[in-house]
C-alpha cells in the first residue's frame, strides 16, 4: 500500500509519522512496534539508526522521540509490526485470527532520488497478497488453478472443494480485505491523504481483485 500526501515538508515528518503509526490496527496479541530502523541518502547506505524493540513496549509517540534527529527530507524511517489477519490452517480446516508482519516505511521528500513519487510518503509492506485474495486463485472468478503447484497446494485446494469451507475461507477473506480498507480510510481521515494506491508483485490489478473478493456472493 502507498500513501501520497498533498504535501511532506520536513517540519511535519514527526507529526505526520505519529500520526499514521497511531492509526495502525496493531495485533491484539503483539500489539506495538517490534522495530526501528532509519536510514539516510538512499537505501545501499548503513543504516543511521537501528534499533530492536521487541522487548520493550514503544508506542507512536516514544518512536517519534527516539527518531526526531534523524528524522530528515533525505531520510526514510521503517518500522516493523504485526497485525491480525484470517488465515487457514490446514491441520483444522478452519481459518483463525493470528498476527502477521506489518513494515511501514516513511519516506522523506528528498530521500532515494525522491523514491517517494513511486512508493508513496508512506510505503506498507501488507504481507502475503493471498491474505487479501485468496490462496491458488479460489476465490477469482476463473477458479482454482488447474493443477497445484506443490503438496501445500494440493491439500489446501482439497479442503476448499468441500462448499462450506470455501465458504467460511471467502468470508474470512472478505474481513481481511475489510479491515484493509477500515485502515485505509482511517489514514485519510487524519492525514492531508491525495491518494491511496494498493498493488502486489503477484496480482496485475491487486486493488481490482480485492474489490472483486468483497463484492462476491
Amino acid at each position: 500500500m502507498g500513501v501520497w500526501c498533498r504535501d511532506f515538508p520536513e517540519d511535519k515528518m514527526p507529526e505526520r509519522l505519529a500520526a499514521f503509526l497511531g492509526s495502525v490496527p496493531f495485533s491484539s496479541s503483539r500489539p506495538g512496534l517490534a522495530s526501528l530502523t532509519i536510514r539516510a541518502v538512499n537505501a545501499s547506505e548503513t543504516p543511521v539508526l537501528e534499533q530492536d524493540l521487541r522487548a520493550t513496549s514503544v508506542d507512536a509517540a516514544e518512536v517519534i522521540q527516539l527518531t526526531q534527529d534523524n528524522l530528515l527530507a533525505d531520510c526514510s524511517c521503517e518500522v516493523g509490526s504485526h497485525w491480525d489477519l484470517w488465515s487457514f490452517e490446514p491441520a483444522t480446516g478452519k481459518s483463525a485470527l493470528a498476527p502477521q508482519p506489518l513494515t511501514i516505511v516513511c519516506n522523506g521528500q528528498l530521500y532515494d532520488d525522491e523514491a517517494w513519487r513511486d512508493q508513496g510518503h508512506f510505503h506498507v509492506d501488507l504481507g502475503f497478497e493471498h491474505f487479501f485474495t485468496g490462496h491458488a486463485g479460489v476465490l477469482s472468478r476463473a477458479g482454482a488453478k488447474a493443477a497445484p503447484q506443490s503438496e501445500e497446494e494440493a491439500k489446501f485446494l482439497e479442503a476448499m472443494a468441500w462448499p462450506d469451507v470455501l465458504g467460511s475461507y471467502r468470508e474470512k477473506t472478505r474481513e481481511n480485505v475489510r479491515t484493509l480498507f477500515d485502515w485505509s480510510r482511517q489514514i485519510e481521515r487524519i492525514l492531508p491523504v491525495e491518494r491511496v494506491q494498493f498493488w502486489s508483485e503477484g496480482e496485475e490489478n491487486f486493488e481490482a481483485r480485492i474489490e472483486e473478493v468483497l463484492a462476491a456472493r
